[in-house]
């Protein structure tokens, strides 16, 4: 079947409780970092870094590989010092003339070579599997949020902006990609590099390795300051531009209306605005990320020239068998020591916006399922299409009831309106019918069976939806028409568009049933989408037909093609029209209107309109309305 639905409003609500429309969700791109217009800093940083490193660590073979060549690579990085002191060492002076072991410098220099080269041959593969790695995390994590989203409750999509949970699959995601691709191999090289440091500096002279701890105290206490300020901004920065995706999405999909009501100027201010603030958000998130390395660069060399200092006067002294190689060492040392803070400074922001990121992602993934409690597998084929609504009270908010204590019977192959005015609950009922919403309290049953006992896809096999605004998909007009029933024979294709009356215009176009679509079928006209959609229920065959108001949206000719296709689709089918033209369902079996959410009428259009009550009303006024 089709699904689409009824959207709860996000802000605002019609009076009489129906459900605001939303425009339907498409597919998009966002910007570099994506959020929420409520995004809130990480609420829990440990859980989300474990959750994440569970998705880090389902590659283990390529984790492993990655952090065996990067401790080989730090490895060999860390004996260059060792080699250069040697090779300087082998110049002495003796009775004020330089001595050279070239020998000795040979070795050095040519195990220095291969050192180097193999350092950087480590290098070129530790970058592939960095890629690797990242790719296969997000692979799986971008699947599983995808899955998640499929299965997500209605009222989540209704709730959301849709250009927010596009951002959480395509921004969020891309952070993660990027902080797993640089920062793990960058981090687990700068721990073991300031270990390996460590030990070296020590092996040198304790002396001057103590020295070399005087500016630590000094680096975390920056580094835990700036880390404060960084926090804010970027989060910051990823709400604004979740709220300018989310912003971009709604004028896209709107633009029609947009630019019929003259509103391009008034889109273009509040676009701004946004715009303005993230533009200024950014700009802080990105001096204040920036700061982190040069203020780490300038503790480092004020560390190198205490290091020169004591180590020269250590030489002049010849205290602590220290050589000028031996210097040349510790300040080498020295530097790749205070190089792993500075880099687990520097790649605090990327790391901060992958958490951030993360968390968004495992916020959707923590959402509860769409509820499918229905373990009792339904024939659909031998299903009748009695429908029955018993006592169902529902209000997409708890203060705001939509229906109260509704009774309707439906019998199997009956042709029921029903009509209302706006916001009286008529799309409601279909909502609760194919449970893309869960009744508060009664029951909805088919053929005597409560429907909650029933697997959704069971019962959404039954139901087909053709609504006013059509569904289409960017894929050939055959694909659309069997989306229904992927199994259907192409004979059954062109029967379905055939009685439809699609057939005469597909056939007319140059690929005919291969056809591809653009987004939402914008290359055909309102009429066709219709009758594109007019087949497609058709095929799928149902046992209960769905109609909200399939003719509204095209021509006269049109809607009479429409309408004889629909009288033979409904022929044997238990038919619900949600009708907003009076006129096109005179010749119902019944006619149900509803009234602040209850059956407040009841009958054909004749008895209705004799009645003199509400019905005759709303038709009377309508008519009234096209006389004028």
């Amino acid at each position: 079947m089709a699904a689409v639905h009824e959207n709860p409003p996000m802000d605002k609500k019609p009076a009489g409780g129906e459900p605001a429309q939303m425009p339907p969700m498409r597919p998009g791109h966002g910007g570099p970092m994506g959020g929420r217009m409520n995004a809130e800093k990480p609420k829990n940083t440990k859980k989300t870094l474990g959750r994440l490193l569970k998705y880090i660590g389902a590659n283990k073979i390529v984790l492993i590989a990655l952090l065996l060549i990067m401790l080989m690579t730090t490895g060999a990085d860390l004996l260059g010092p060792l080699f250069q002191q040697k090779a300087i060492d082998t110049f002495t002076v003796v009775d004020g003339k330089i001595r050279v072991d070239f020998d000795s410098l040979k070795t050095d220099l040519a195990v220095m070579a291969v050192v180097f080269a193999f350092s950087a041959a480590l290098s070129y593969f530790s970058g592939i599997l960095s890629a690797k790695l990242s790719q296969a995390t997000v692979y799986t994590m971008r699947n599983d949020l995808f899955r998640k989203i499929v299965h997500l409750p209605v009222k989540y999509i209704d709730t959301h902006k849709h250009g927010d949970v596009m951002s959480r699959m395509t921004n969020d995601v891309e952070n993660v990609s990027n902080a797993v691709s640089s920062s793990i191999s960058s981090l687990f090289s700068a721990v073991i590099t300031l270990i390996g440091a460590l030990v070296m500096m020590l092996r040198y002279s304790w002396k001057m390795t103590i020295v070399s701890l005087v500016t630590i105290p000094i680096t975390i206490f920056v580094t835990t300051a700036l880390a404060k300020f960084m926090r804010k901004h970027f989060i910051a920065q990823q709400r604004l531009l979740g709220q300018m995706n989310g912003q971009v999405e709604e004028n896209v999909t709107s633009y029609k209306t947009v630019v019929a009501y003259g509103k391009e100027p008034q889109a273009v201010a509040a676009f701004t605005g946004v715009s303005e603030g993230l533009c200024k958000t950014a700009v802080k998130a990105k001096v204040w990320g920036s700061v982190m390395g040069p203020i780490m660069n300038f503790i480092g060399n004020f560390q190198y020239v205490l290091l020169a200092i004591v180590g020269g006067f250590m030489v002049i002294n010849g205290k602590g068998g220290m050589t000028p190689g031996k210097i040349q060492a510790m300040l080498q040392y020295s530097k790749k020591f205070t190089f792993p803070i500075n880099m687990i400074a520097n790649q605090y922001s990327s790391v901060l916006t992958a958490l951030a990121g993360a968390e968004r992602i495992f916020e959707i993934m923590d959402t509860a399922d769409e509820i499918n409690e229905g373990k009792e597998p339904v024939d659909v084929a031998a299903l009748r299409g009695d429908v029955s609504f018993r006592d169902v009270t529902f209000g997409y908010k708890p203060e705001k009831t939509v229906l109260k204590n509704l009774n309707l019977d439906i019998k199997a192959g009956q042709k029921i309106a029903i009509v209302g005015a706006t916001g009286s609950g008529k799309t409601t009922v279909v909502n609760l019918l194919t449970r893309f919403y869960e009744i508060g309290e009664g029951e909805i049953t088919i053929d005597g069976q409560d429907i909650r006992t029933w697997p959704k896809q069971d019962l959404r096999r039954a139901i087909a939806i053709v609504l006013q605004d059509t569904v289409l998909f960017r894929d050939t007009i055959r694909n659309n028409i069997k989306y229904g029933r992927d199994d259907a024979a192409d004979e059954d294709v062109h029967r379905a568009a055939a009685g439809a009356h699609a057939a005469d215009f597909i056939e007319r176009l140059p690929e005919g049933y291969e056809t591809v679509l653009a987004e939402a079928g914008s290359n055909l006209s309102q009429g066709q989408r219709q009758l594109l959609s007019i087949s497609r229920a058709i095929l799928a065959d149902p046992k209960i037909l769905i109609l909200d108001e399939a003719t509204s949206s095209v021509d006269t000719r049109t809607e009479m093609h429409i309408q004889k296709a629909m009288v033979e689709l409904m022929k044997g089918r238990t038919s619900l029209i949600i009708a907003h033209r009076l006129s096109t369902i005179r010749d119902a079996d019944r006619i149900v209107v509803i009234k602040d959410g209850r059956v407040f009428e009841s009958g054909s259009h004749d008895e209705l309109l004799a009645l003199g009550g509400e019905y005759a009303k709303l038709y009377n006024n309508q008519f009234a309305g096209i006389a004028t």
